[in-house]
């Protein structure tokens, strides 16, 4: 198949530190270029890829900027048997119209008046769409065909661990924010005097949050280490005891959670947003509805099984089954 696929031109596939979507972006070019279909990236110019690549012109967010992008698309449509975005569902605008079979994948929070007018703007069943978990899709499904496939990644590239030191750390990896819940992380730490590395970006914003609800707390037991690189991120995952998502937000999907289980690191999480599908409790970790249940879990992950954690995660979640479901899609066209 030809395939284009869209990316935000903000950050370029694939990212070297944040950058969620654009590692599932660069994932599915090679898998597709393994099984030889034909694809062409539309993307941030400083992107990396086998694929042919078209660089967006501007990485802006002005209506100029926009309208720019999606006209560059547009003019490359007919090469492909169909466009998958994974960008804005602007950028499709100017091909809505059209024959051209278009597949927008949500990895955030759909907005439904998006979705509708994109829904009435389309030629009939041009325009299909694919949440990220079911608490995405079960958003849009009301308003227009949806299925669900989850997120990846690509297995190799994260080291396994059979078995890890009795001191062994938690760990929390993402960017350091009240909702992603980095204090409750620390509380856990503490309440069970179990060692905690904290990974991630500190957004400008929130500094007061890391100088008030972190820092204080860092010693030799609670550790910050900055952000770090996927080898730094490997590296840290496959010596932990678990990773932690204490999170306070609806979690879209939460590809951390998948790259600590290649690593066969169990995760404790809370029953928010896409935690409960993506952990399956007792196998691959535990979800909690409080923070109190889950740091009690703390003292069950011995009896997790990393190597089951592992297998579970590949049959679930590996490049090669998320692709193969996107061309499942592709071809109901």
């Amino acid at each position: 198949m030809r395939i284009g696929i869209t990316a935000d031109p903000e950050i370029a596939v694939p990212p070297l530190f944040y950058g969620g979507i654009e590692r599932i972006i660069d994932m599915i070019v090679v898998e597709l270029l393994n099984l030889g279909h034909e694809v062409t990236l539309f993307a941030n110019s400083k992107s990396s890829v086998n694929s042919q690549l078209i660089p967006y012109q501007s990485s802006g967010n002005s209506l100029k900027d926009v309208l720019n992008n999606s006209l560059l698309i547009n003019n490359n449509r007919q090469k492909f048997d169909v466009v998958h975005s994974f960008g804005r569902l602007a950028y499709l605008l100017p091909i809505m119209p059209t024959k051209t079979p278009k597949l927008m994948s949500y990895q955030r929070e759909p907005t439904i008046k998006q979705i509708k007018r994109g829904h009435l703007l389309s030629r009939k069943n041009s325009l299909h769409f694919t949440g990220c978990s079911n608490y995405i899709t079960n958003q849009i499904k009301p308003y227009a065909s949806a299925e669900t496939v989850y997120n990846g990644v690509n297995f190799n590239k994260y080291t396994f661990s059979a078995v890890v030191a009795t001191d062994a750390p938690l760990v929390f990896l993402g960017r350091i924010e009240p909702i992603k819940g980095v204090h409750l992380a620390v509380e856990m730490a503490i309440k069970t005097g179990k060692k905690l590395i904290i990974a991630g970006n500190i957004p400008e914003f929130y500094e007061p949050y890391f100088n008030e609800k972190i820092k204080p707390f860092l010693s030799d037991q609670i550790q910050y280490v900055g952000a770090v690189n996927d080898i730094q991120k490997s590296e840290i995952l496959s010596k932990a005891a678990a990773l932690l998502m204490p999170i306070l937000w609806d979690e879209p999907f939460g590809i951390v959670m998948v790259e600590a289980m290649a690593c066969g690191t169990p995760v404790l999480g809370l029953n928010r947003g896409a935690v409960p599908e993506v952990v399956v409790s007792g196998i691959t970790g535990f979800f909690c509805n409080t923070v109190d249940e889950l740091t009690e879990r703390v003292t069950e992950i011995n009896s997790i099984n990393r190597l089951s954690v592992l297998e579970m995660a590949k049959s679930r979640f590996s490049a090669q089954v998320i692709t193969q479901q996107y061309l499942q899609q592709y071809q109901q066209f």
